[in-house]
């Protein structure tokens, strides 16, 4: 069967779907991932085609950070959408049986799917639908609040983020030659998985039939991949290093925060590895090396704790190695991972990236490592997760599919 894997925005947003994607091609399938271009290398490294979207996520957040209006912020959005659209529709058209979708762009997924007569699955990386018991991302995590409460304010995240890809949906639709609603469940796609695991966000009772939570699709490693000289000697060199890593935010900070990291790791008293990042963190003084992507399973194990955005994706990479976090969220559903994190007691008390300053970093890290408690429940935590085969839930519907 020929699957396209349709996904849209920075790293954390592709590399779950490359270990699904290898985990796919060895059961006999053929896939490609439809990414930024900027993901290519990433992409094609695992083994997978890369089909390039149009777009480019990280000049979409710097032109956010430097819009002089909300309109002016919403005519970027519009632009960056109409322009995936149209990718999504072409590389849909490259030829695929299946089309599996993350949830940004899966009403673009939808139109395409319909337009080539191919089913289409979600494949969603936090949690997507309404639910009594905790409020969705980026509204969540808000204490006090009642389950109608939580369920109206996710329904309403729902519509919202609905309507950022609706126009161009609509008009993508109507190019297809396609009626203008799309005749499907009014709430999205079906089936959906979640790609996160039930032990750290269990499914609720109340979301629809055929929508499920799965376990990780971890990210697979570039084949041929080792690590770098310099990283390898430094991890030999001393005591496991914290790691500190913000992803895909903080876009143009660089020089301030590996300013304010540098004098953190001096008052916590550690080693640390500062990934570059798209703040473009660099390692400054005695003990700090900077370094690019490195693949986090590799290097997560060999740390004594990471400090990080509490992305999706890096979240579950800290899960894994087992070691305790540092949370700094920044935006969307980061709030939400950086308070399960804590909430299962595995991490600090979430640090809002706006609130750090050298001295409540160093404390938070100094926190970190003094609680035995974390990193004994972040081993066991880990030990838990590993039992679970998040690809294989998704592999064996599509092979059910097959057999049908």
């Amino acid at each position: 069967m020929r699957i396209l894997i349709v996904t849209a925005g920075s790293r954390g947003d592709v590399a779950p779907f490359t270990g699904l994607g290898r985990r796919l091609l060895d059961a006999g399938h053929e896939v490609a991932v439809a990414a930024h271009p900027a993901l290519a290398a990433l992409v094609e490294g695992c083994g997978l085609e890369c089909r390039p979207l149009p777009g480019d996520p990280e000049g979409l957040m710097r032109g956010w950070s430097r819009a002089a209006s909300r309109e002016e912020a919403r005519a970027l959005t519009r632009a960056y959408a109409e322009g995936l659209a149209d990718g999504v529709a072409e590389a849909a058209a490259g030829g695929a049986d299946l089309l599996l979708t993350a949830f940004g762009p899966a009403p673009l997924s939808l139109a395409a799917g319909e337009a080539l007569g191919v089913p289409v699955i979600g494949t969603y990386l936090t949690p997507s639908f309404a639910t009594r018991r905790f409020p969705l991302p980026p509204e969540g995590p808000a204490e006090g609040r009642g389950p109608e409460a939580n369920l109206a304010a996710g329904r309403d995240v729902v519509a919202r983020a609905a309507g950022v890809f609706a126009g161009a949906a609509a008009r993508l639709r109507g190019r297809l030659g396609l009626p203008a609603e799309a005749p499907v469940q009014p709430d999205g796609v079906r089936p959906v998985f979640h790609g996160f695991s039930p032990l750290v966000v269990p499914r609720p009772r109340d979301w629809p039939s055929g929508v499920g939570v799965s376990g990780y699709w971890w990210p697979a490693r570039p084949d041929g991949w080792r690590p770098p000289a310099d990283l390898a000697d430094f991890l030999r060199a001393g005591p496991p290093p914290v790691f500190v890593g913000f992803g895909s935010m903080a876009a143009g900070q660089g020089e301030r925060l590996s300013a304010l990291v540098a004098a953190a790791v001096r008052r916590a008293g550690v080693r640390a590895v500062v990934q570059a990042g798209w703040a473009g963190l660099a390692g400054c003084g005695d003990g700090v090396l900077a370094v690019g992507d490195v693949p986090h399973d590799w290097l997560f194990p060999r740390t004594a704790a990471v400090v990080h955005h509490a992305g999706a994706g890096t979240t579950g990479a800290g899960l894994r190695a087992g070691v305790p976090a540092v949370p700094v969220p920044v935006m969307a559903d980061q709030p939400f991972w950086a308070a399960r994190l804590h909430r299962l007691g595995v991490a600090t008390r979430p640090l809002p990236l706006r609130d750090l300053t050298a001295e409540t970093l160093g404390a938070a890290i100094r926190a970190c490592l003094s609680e035995p408690a974390h990193r004994r429940r972040a081993a066991a935590l880990a030990r838990r997760i590993a039992a679970e085969d998040g690809a294989g839930a998704v592999l064996a519907r599509i092979g059910s599919r097959c057999a049908g």
